[in-house]
């Protein structure tokens, strides 16, 4: 069984479910993947959030303001750890920092970022990074406020593997998603040719980046075989291993999730 490590269930299309997301879900289901962790990214969006979660057995939540989102406005402590006590969230963030698209705000992404990280190592939780151009200042930030015991996950992963072996010396996890597919991801599946098999999971990030041969199209959790599967090619190794051993780190680093599992 599979888990899609990393997906925006409230944004994906239903179009061709008649607008139902538990038969999206169920058809993810019936490819194998067993739970989806579904992204906070707005203050506007992480209710929605974490409704989806609770409706849906399958699904769990994360809670946070995503960097290209934080001059909408900021969560507070208290925010967070409300958020977080709420039932099937199992991690904060999406946090982090985008110097590509956000170079304007790159003093309240570096506090937004610094504050989940802090309320992560409080209360236990892993937090999922993005980073994007942001190798030296995303490290640092980690190094200074984060956790090593309550670590998390730099998902969606396109930097070298210079800067995911220093995630990896920060207990981090890596996560690979659609983009691995891609012609020009040389640096991409050079780290994961390179990564330790205990500290990779696969994601979809969908309805964005759908692996090849769905290129261009919406992406949704079903297609986290694909990348699961070009990503066991790439290490030489049975799919079927390759599943375990991400469903085992999911399981390692979202260490609540597995409780909501459906019998």
């Amino acid at each position: 069984m599979l888990i899609d490590s990393h997906c925006h269930l409230d944004r994906i299309k239903l179009d061709p479910y008649n607008g139902d997301l538990s038969a999206a879900i169920a058809a993810a289901h019936e490819r194998g993947i067993q739970q989806m962790l579904c992204i906070g990214i707005s203050l506007e969006n992480i209710q929605t959030v974490i409704d989806i979660a609770q409706a849906h057995p399958r699904v769990v939540a994360s809670v946070g303001v995503h960097p290209c989102d934080v001059k909408e406005g900021a969560a507070t402590e208290a925010q967070l750890i409300n958020w977080a006590a709420q039932p099937k969230v199992v991690a904060l963030g999406e946090t982090g920092l985008d110097y590509h698209y956000e170079t304007e705000s790159k003093d309240i992404q570096h506090e937004s970022f610094a504050l989940h990280l802090r309320v992560g190592k409080q209360i236990g939780l892993p937090v999922v990074v993005h980073t994007r151009e942001a190798k030296a200042d995303t490290l640092a930030l980690i190094k200074e406020h984060g956790s090593l015991e309550h670590s998390g996950v730099l998902h969606c992963f396109t930097e070298d593997w210079a800067m995911a072996k220093a995630a990896l010396d920060l207990n981090y996890y890596i996560s690979i998603s659609g983009i691995v597919t891609f012609k020009t991801a040389d640096q991409i599946r050079d780290v994961v040719r390179n990564m330790p098999l205990d500290r990779l999971l696969v994601e979809t990030d969908s309805p964005y980046l759908a692996p090849i041969p769905y290129r261009g199209k919406p992406n949704e959790p079903k297609y986290v075989r694909e990348v699961a599967q070009f990503v066991a090619d790439v290490r030489g190794i049975p799919l079927e291993q390759l599943a375990e051993k991400t469903t085992e780190n999911f399981y390692r680093l979202f260490n609540k999730a597995k409780q909501y599992l459906p019998a």
